[in-house]
């Protein structure tokens, strides 16, 4: 019987897997990480080491308090000085005092000190700029999200901690960069537990309004959980993985399909619902998606074998959503599109 539902299942692939394919984006338009039609235009000019779009850009978030656009724009500048850094070199010899171009500069830091083999020493050296920066900020959270990351690595213990974190949403309560820097302290890799991270995520998740990003931090939880499976809390148990799966698809689905603005929320989900085995979610998921891949999640995939996965995301997030397809198609009745919620129910379901 085990042969003839194998050759059944791959009757099912060939004959339905390109109709699924349809509803994908083409490999070849899947982008990773591109940038938005504000941020572009400002990486373009850094490549030509012309600062100015990038402190235009910068300044107007800043003016326009549009926090969890600015955190986004910070970072993803950092990264790109990360491996060119003569445009913000620039920036700092023109404007010396530039808060945009300090705090770059400072994202930077952190990214390179955390890269080091003597990582909690190197940020420590790090403090003083990181508190300048933070105290300058009468309004920003950003600089203080960057103080959390800071502190996380630097080993602070969990009085200074909340001092910052008190900082930070105060600035802005439901700052979403905010809240996965205290997330990623209280999980279980760092100085918290799996049950002490949901228990945060979901508290957080409630409070926070209908279209916010913070919605979807259960399923962030959910995430680290699966990566790290041996140290599970017996409290967590695989039920409460599902409520925030069940959350974010809520949230996904509230925004247009190929929205840039959910994509990494999208990503995170995606990469949980294939690793429980929702495949026809995960489907949906991978179509609401659309060109969008992010290097999180697929750039930190677990396992033995998945380090040409950790190197390529791009590749891990294609070979993903290859296998979706298989297996919804697989799941499908031969003949009929097979309504119904195989992809939970049938084989492999939960």
């Amino acid at each position: 019987m085990s042969l003839l539902r194998a050759l059944i299942g791959t009757v099912r692939s060939a004959r339905h897997t390109p109709r699924l394919a349809a509803g994908f984006v083409p490999d070849d338009d899947v982008l990773l990480d591109a940038p938005d039609e504000r941020l572009a235009p400002a990486l373009v000019a850094a490549a030509l080491d012309d600062p100015e779009p990038a402190a235009k850009l910068l300044a107007t978030t800043r003016d326009a308090g549009e926090w969890e656009d600015r955190d986004r724009y910070v970072t993803r500048l950092a990264t790109f000085a990360h491996r060119r850094d003569d445009w913000l070199t620039h920036w700092l010899a023109a404007a010396p005092g530039d808060p945009d171009a300090v705090l770059v500069t400072a994202q930077l830091s952190v990214r390179r000190a955390w890269e080091s083999p003597a990582r909690a020493e190197r940020l420590r050296e790090l403090g003083p700029l990181i508190t300048a920066v933070a105290e300058a900020a009468s309004h920003d959270p950003v600089p203080w999200r960057l103080a959390l990351d800071h502190a996380r690595g630097a080993h602070a213990g969990h009085t200074v901690f909340e001092s910052l974190w008190e900082q930070a949403v105060r600035r802005s309560p439901h700052h979403y960069g905010s809240h996965v820097a205290a997330l990623k302290y209280l999980s279980a890799q760092w100085y918290g537990s799996h049950r002490a991270a949901f228990d945060f995520a979901e508290q957080a998740a409630d409070d926070a309004a209908a279209d916010s990003l913070v919605r979807a931090l259960p399923v962030r939880a959910a995430y680290d959980r699966l990566r790290m499976p041996a140290h599970l809390d017996p409290s967590v148990v695989e039920a409460r993985i599902d409520r925030a799966a069940h959350r974010a698809l809520a949230l996904s689905a509230s925004f247009p399909t190929g929205d840039p603005w959910p994509a990494e929320v999208r990503n995170l989900l995606a990469y949980v619902l294939v690793e429980r085995a929702r495949w026809e979610e995960a489907a949906e998921e991978f179509g609401r998606v659309g060109a969008h891949a992010t290097s999180f999640p697929w750039g930190a995939a677990r396992g033995a074998g998945r380090s040409a996965v950790r190197d390529d995301p791009l590749r891990g997030f294609l070979t993903a959503r290859d296998r979706v397809r298989g297996e919804v198609a697989r799941r499908t009745p031969l003949w009929g599109t097979g309504g119904g919620r195989a992809g939970r129910h049938g084989p492999g379901g939960h």
